[in-house]
């Protein structure tokens, strides 16, 4: 399976998809790996409710009711405010001749860090309804300012669709898709239930994801690393942002499955691989995979 991997990604046919696992492979310095983490960091100087305490999104959504969302804005990014630099991975992935699309599902900005020694990328951002209400997106160019440009059009009925990407972002080799938004550029966060929620009444038509990353998963596979299946939010997102992928991917996710993890990777044709991530990204960036096979 390794070798296969390898082939795709010599050919531009593997979209990584970075969960928050991948974090960890920073070292100590690395940010918050893991919901519960993140978590018990943002309440611990803020009362919440005991019963929503381990609850990332409910704990939240908590906090920007009664905090004010520009609280928990700053939470999240003295959370993510980290030295730590880019892992093998991270740097690995960069340094990719045919890498045209990373998923990058969690909050730091190694992979931007990773990055930066090009400049034939950018990135595309998950912005929240609460602070860019009617936006969905924004792009950045690898300097961090702002591509502007329009993140929806409405169709002959009305409705609400992707807009086209801006111009001068079809000439990126590299497009580094954030979900979830990020510390940088901009400190966007869809982090609460109510992020979720507008962006879950819309995901199943597409509109929250941009049209650049539904033109370039056509046909590839994906390779998700440093991710878990447990919840329905993680389900949900990851099966949007496959749509009308290959039909051939990849999970490493080490020990148990849960009944739901099972049936998530079965009907989405995703081939598990047993191992730990990092013995995994050891022997993945073992071999200099760059060009075209």
């Amino acid at each position: 399976m390794l070798s296969e991997i390898e082939n795709a990604f010599r050919r531009g046919d593997i979209i990584p998809y970075l969960g928050p696992a991948v974090t960890g492979l920073a070292g100590a310095d690395a940010p918050p790996a893991t919901p519960e983490t993140l978590v018990a960091q943002l309440v611990a100087g803020v009362t919440v409710p005991h019963k929503i305490r381990n609850n990332l999104t409910a704990a939240a959504q908590y906090i920007e009711n009664f905090k004010h969302r520009k609280t928990l804005t700053c939470l999240m990014t003295k959370a993510f405010t980290s030295s730590a630099a880019p892992s093998d991975l991270h740097v690995w992935l960069a340094a990719q001749d045919t890498l045209p699309l990373v998923v990058h599902a969690w909050y730091d900005d190694l992979p931007q860090k990773a990055l930066q020694s090009r400049s034939d990328w950018g990135v595309v951002q998950g912005v929240t309804q609460s602070e860019h209400f009617g936006e969905w997106v924004n792009y950045f160019r690898p300097d961090d300012s702002l591509v502007p440009g329009k993140n929806f059009v409405r169709d002959g009925s009305g409705a609400k669709a992707p807009a086209e990407a801006p111009d001068e972002t079809l000439s990126w080799k590299t497009l580094l898709y954030q979900p979830l938004g990020s510390i940088s550029p901009g400190a966007n966060y869809i982090v609460s239930d109510s992020d979720y929620v507008e962006i879950l009444t819309e995901i199943d038509i597409q509109t929250p994801i941009p049209e650049t990353v539904q033109a370039i998963r056509k046909g590839r596979s994906f390779l998700f690393l440093g991710c878990r299946f447990t919840n329905q939010l993680e389900r949900s997102f990851s099966r949007q942002i496959m749509k009308r992928s290959s039909d051939r991917h990849w999970a490493v996710i080490e020990g148990n499955l849960t009944r739901n993890e099972e049936k998530f990777l079965q009907e989405q044709n995703i081939t598990r691989i047993d191992a730990s991530l990092v013995d995994f990204v050891a022997d993945l960036t073992r071999t200099p995979v760059r060009g075209v096979a």
